[in-house]
C-alpha cells in the first residue's frame, strides 16, 4: 500500500476566536460539542483530495496544528512553528482587536529563525513580502459569523487588512453549524483551495521554479497527541 504524503499547517489567532471549533469543524464535518482551553497544541488530522476531480487527483493528509493563544506561552510555542507549510490565521467577527492581531501573529511565525526578530520593531514587518506563489500559503477565517448583525453587508467593511495584504483569500464561518464548510459552498472551496496550494508548493513547487531548499521543506512529525481543547 502507497504511504499517504502530509502538510503541515499551523492554526494561530487570539485566544476564545474559535481555533478548535474550527479545526473540529474542518476535519470531522461536524460542530465540537465542548471545546475547552488548549494548553501548547493540538493535532488534528484530515484526508484531503488533491486537485480533486482531475487526472493529478492525489490523496494527502492534512494536520492541522491548533496552537494555544495565551500570551503566557508566547516565549515557548515557537517550537510548534517549524516547519510550517500552511498557515491558517483565525479571528473573532465580533472582536475587532482580534482581527488586528493577525499581523502580529504572522511575524510571530514567519520570524521564528531570525534569531533578530526580538530586536526587530514590529512597524518593521511587512506582510506584503510574503504575497506570491514563492511563500507560505496564508487563509484568513473569521468565526462566529452568526453573531454579527447583517455580515454579508459588513464583509467589505470587516474584511481584514491582512488577508489584502497577503493576497489570501478570507472565509466566514458559524463553526456551530455543519452546514457552513458543506461541499459546494463557497468557503468549502476556498478551503479546498488553500489546501491544494500549501500541497502544491511543498511537493510539486518545481514546476513555480521554485529553489530546492523552498521546495524540500522538512515534515515534523509529532511524537505526541496533545488534545487539550479550548475555546480558541
Amino acid at each position: 500500500m502507497a504511504s499517504i504524503d502530509k502538510v503541515k499547517i499551523i492554526v494561530v489567532g487570539d485566544s476564545g476566536v474559535g481555533k478548535s471549533s474550527l479545526t473540529h469543524l474542518i476535519c470531522h464535518q461536524q460542530p465540537i460539542n465542548n471545546p475547552s482551553w488548549t494548553i501548547g497544541c493540538s493535532v488534528e488530522v484530515k484526508l484531503h483530495e488533491y486537485k480533486e476531480g482531475t487526472p493529478n487527483q492525489r490523496r494527502y493528509f492534512i494536520e492541522l496544528w491548533d496552537i494555544g493563544g495565551s500570551q503566557n506561552h508566547k516565549n515557548t510555542r515557537s517550537v510548534f512553528y517549524n516547519p510550517t507549510n500552511g498557515i491558517i490565521l483565525v479571528h473573532d467577527l465580533t472582536n475587532r482587536k482580534s482581527q488586528q492581531n493577525l499581523q502580529k501573529w504572522l511575524e510571530e511565525v514567519l520570524s521564528r529563525d531570525n534569531q533578530n526578530s526580538k530586536s526587530k520593531s514590529f512597524d518593521d514587518f511587512d506582510p506584503e513580502k510574503f504575497v506570491g506563489s514563492t511563500q507560505i500559503p496564508i487563509l484568513v477565517v473569521g468565526t462566529k459569523s452568526d453573531l454579527v448583525v447583517e455580515v454579508r453587508s459588513s464583509i467589505h467593511r470587516r474584511s481584514s487588512t491582512i488577508a489584502e495584504e497577503c493576497g489570501a483569500d478570507e472565509i466566514f464561518l458559524n463553526c456551530q453549524l455543519s452546514r457552513s464548510l458543506a461541499a459546494g459552498t463557497s468557503s468549502s472551496v476556498k478551503l479546498s483551495r488553500f489546501f491544494d496550494k500549501v500541497i502544491e508548493r511543498r511537493y510539486h513547487a518545481s514546476r513555480e521554479g521554485l529553489n530546492l531548499e523552498q521546495r524540500r521543506l522538512p515534515l515534523y512529525t509529532p511524537q505526541f497527541n496533545s488534545k487539550l481543547y479550548h475555546n480558541d
